[in-house]
């Protein structure tokens, strides 16, 4: 029955990835050699392991697991966490257990943070379905393998990715090492990673969100009100570039959600007519926030179809290589919502923040009043 339930796991395992990889046909010509070494490698895995594993399934007996002395075990935890090698221990989903001091100053991510989440949502969208490949084919037992992956942080500094299998002491599943080095240059000293920010940085981001107040504010006073298209256009237009990389607004109907205005980056014309002629009812995202009423904030979000896909049939986060985003709903509360505000950052842009979120919930408030009062005369 182990066996059995084992099986059933890994078949589930191939199935998803094979989904992401398809969900990866968007990603540019460049990349797509990445894509299809994948792919090849996924058929391969079925021809030359599940196919014979399914045949022999019923003499298959579970194999021994090998003990670890205890203080040898301490030793080692010690041995990982102050080795000046970035290291991360992950599980066959790369789901992210174990990160270690120099893997936090190389990624700029706290251990506390990363623990429970893919380290595939630290990469480049283009890298992450071979990356969950080769973490998965370790995890099998086939052997060590690397690659070369991109933080989201810095995707212009190629990052070489070594995988190798450890089984953990008194659990049933292999693990997976990862250790991470630049591809082309020394570790980076803690000094040129992202760390605690200065006081004077937090400073003038608390100002910049203040003249972004200001700004918005002063649109939505000085122009007509009791048009909830227009008020949403002219809003969008204060967000566009200064504090999102695109601005996509969703006015609630009678019946449907029903798309106003999508501002993309300037390079990204054709994904605009894309993403503008969706349908707001295949967002989950959008969905989610107009039923519910309330903010999400995904920071380098795992699921490349949250906001759906466009005309073309691609994700529309991944065309995007979003990074985070803030879906916020307008509403006054008590009342209905009367429409969802989309925000993407991409490529190396920071993260929306909790403050930046905080400051966006109140604008919506401001928004929200303004689509709701009656026209002037």
């Amino acid at each position: 029955m182990a066996q059995t339930d084992e099986f059933g796991e890994e078949l589930a395992d191939f199935v998803r990835r094979v989904a992401e990889l398809k969900a990866a046909r968007s990603v540019p010509a460049d990349d797509l050699p990445t894509v299809l070494d994948a792919a090849i490698f996924e058929l391969d895995h079925v021809a030359g392991q599940l196919w014979p594993w399914y045949e022999s399934l019923s003499s298959t007996g579970p194999s021994g697991v090998a003990s670890i002395d205890r203080q040898e075990q301490q030793l080692l935890k010690a041995l990982f966490q102050q080795v000046p090698v970035p290291v991360a221990l992950v599980d066959r989903e790369t789901v992210v257990r174990r990160l270690n001091f120099a893997a936090t100053s190389f990624t700029g991510v706290r251990a506390g943070y990363a623990t429970g989440r893919p380290l595939t949502g630290f990469l480049a969208h283009a890298d992450r379905a071979a990356f969950r490949s080769q973490a998965a084919a370790v995890a099998r037992g086939e052997g060590d393998r690397s690659l070369t992956v991109h933080l989201q942080q810095q995707p212009a500094v190629p990052v070489r990715a070594t995988l190798t299998a450890l089984r953990p002491s008194g659990e049933p599943r292999t693990a997976v090492l990862v250790v991470l080095q630049p591809a082309d240059s020394r570790v980076p000293s803690p000094e040129r990673v992202p760390g605690p920010v200065p006081t004077l940085t937090e400073t003038t981001r608390h100002a910049a969100l203040m003249d972004l107040v200001d700004a918005m504010t002063t649109a939505l006073l000085s122009g007509p009100v009791g048009d909830p298209s227009g008020v949403l256009e002219r809003a969008a237009g204060v967000l566009h570039g200064r504090f999102a990389d695109w601005v996509v607004a969703d006015v609630a109907g009678t019946a449907r959600l029903s798309r106003t205005t999508v501002l993309a980056p300037s390079d990204s014309v054709e994904g605009a007519r894309g993403v503008a002629a969706q349908d707001p009812a295949a967002c989950p995202l959008v969905v989610e926030a107009a039923r519910g009423g309330s903010t999400a904030l995904p920071v380098r979000p795992e699921d490349p179809d949250a906001f759906g896909r466009d005309t073309s049939g691609a994700p529309v986060l991944v065309r995007a290589n979003v990074t985070s985003l803030l879906c916020v709903p307008l509403t006054t509360s008590p009342g209905p919502v009367q429409g969802v505000l989309t925000l993407f950052r991409s490529g190396a842009r920071r993260a929306f923040s909790m403050a930046e979120a905080q400051a966006m919930d109140m604008m919506s408030r401001h928004l929200s009043l303004a689509m709701s009062a009656p026209a002037r005369t």
